[in-house]
């Protein structure tokens, strides 16, 4: 095999590439049981981060006062914990913002064994076949950067929430069902071939290649085994839902396509249709429709510390805040049938960012936020160690994939865990 030539198998929504090897072999590319109380994953994010002064409490504890940013989720004080002093270990400036769920950036991602998988997409990975879609992925613009494939790939998300919303409820025509199953089957065989060169790749490598590979070949079955689960999901019908108070009755504005968003993933969730959503608030997005903000996001983070322009920056993040305790208040109005609590008791929510503060473009002391998911809540935590260092965010990170049930000692740039324990 040319160890120069790079091998892309079409037709996949993606590239499986091979992790770097120490015989620098070439690239090979290729595109259960459902729980009765499943855990789930809801990620909100933004690009520039939050204004510290008023996102971070000023005391820590359980009984902490809530920030400004944060008083829209007063109603949950006593669900979330706030993270100080945690982030990826990164140097100052845009472009880093994008390893918010990774902890890695993508040029840095060979050395990793899953590159710069995000963890929202290590959890996608855990459920596929046991739901229709692995994830969903959702913002008003593109730009946020938050998702990552093992392959080192970027994941766009929906933009449109009418056509997120096809994508979710609108069953496929006979037609489109023939095109589907076909298009399975084909990269079903052409995965077969991949999956032979990939084998005599592995007889002649050496040891420590071995051990990369055998990583990947994971994926490769992973893989397999998903063509069989798709196309299982081809005939059922999807559930119905009805979107159209956000889009009739009212007029379009940025808060109302969010509740759009919002409103179908708690559906998708409650459906079972997947167990994994992210959203996000991209930096070009628009808020001008909301109240007091009249310049854009990314000019209110260079504010020149300016109270006036630092006022709309913090109605920017405290509206993004306020979409996210709606979504949280409509899962904790979903009881859960076989189990103690509601919907909220076991989602997951972070709530974050990849950059610390826009304003000074850094990259430390992240704005993080848990709520949900079946934790004993903290209230404001300072993750610091004894010798005053950071935490790394991807300690965080272990024990979310820990508490939906994958059982992980280290993921990306871990160190440890983050001691948030797990209810009884």
């Amino acid at each position: 095999m040319n160890a120069n030539r790079r091998h892309v198998l079409k037709g996949l929504g993606g590239v499986l590439s091979l992790p770097l090897l120490e015989a620098s072999v070439s690239n090979v590319d290729a595109a259960t049981t459902t729980s009765q109380t499943p855990t789930r994953l809801l990620v909100v994010g933004n690009p520039l981060g939050a204004h510290p002064e008023h996102f971070f409490p000023t005391d820590f504890g359980k009984n902490f006062t809530i920030s400004p940013t944060l008083k829209p989720l007063e109603w949950a004080k006593d669900r979330m914990t706030i993270v100080s002093h945690t982030d990826h270990g990164m140097n100052n400036g845009h472009g880093r913002e994008i390893s918010f769920l990774s902890g890695v950036l993508p040029a840095n991602a060979a050395a990793y064994p899953e590159k710069n998988m995000s963890v929202d997409q290590v959890m996608a990975r855990h459920t596929s076949g046991k739901v229709r879609y692995s994830s969903i992925n959702a913002a008003l613009e593109r730009g946020i950067r938050m998702n990552w494939t093992a392959n080192g790939t970027e994941l766009e998300p929906f933009t449109d929430p009418q056509r997120l919303f096809d994508h979710l409820f609108l069953n496929l025509s006979a037609k489109e069902k023939k095109v589907r199953r076909e298009l399975i089957e084909r990269n079903g065989s052409i995965l077969d071939a991949v999956s032979g060169q990939f084998a005599r790749l592995q007889q002649r490598a050496s040891q420590s290649d071995k051990q990369r590979l055998e990583q990947y070949a994971n994926s490769l079955r992973e893989l397999e085994n998903s063509f069989a689960d798709r196309s299982a999901w081809i005939d059922r019908d999807k559930p119905k839902f009805d979107i159209s108070e956000h889009f009739q009755q009212y007029e379009v504005t940025v808060e109302n396509r969010y509740n759009a968003i919002f409103d179908m993933i708690a559906y998708a969730f409650q459906t079972d249709m997947t167990r994994v959503a992210t959203v996000g608030f991209p930096n070009e997005l628009k808020y001008t429709d909301v109240e007091g903000v009249t310049r854009g996001y990314h000019a209110c983070t260079h504010n020149g510390q300016d109270e006036a322009i630092i006022s709309e920056l913090v109605a920017i993040e405290s509206f993004q805040i306020a979409q996210l305790s709606r979504c949280m208040k409509k899962l904790d109005s979903i009881p859960e049938p076989n189990a103690n609590g509601s919907m909220l008791d076991h989602t997951i929510v972070l709530f974050g960012s990849g950059m610390g503060y826009g304003g000074t473009h850094s990259n430390r002391n992240l704005p993080i936020m848990v709520a949900g998911g079946g934790f004993k809540h903290l209230g404001h935590v300072d993750a610091r160690n004894n010798a005053g260092a950071n935490m790394p965010l991807c300690n965080l990170y272990v024990t979310l994939l820990q508490r939906f049930g994958i059982e992980r000692d280290k993921f990306n740039t871990s160190t440890g865990s983050f001691d948030l324990p797990f209810a009884v």
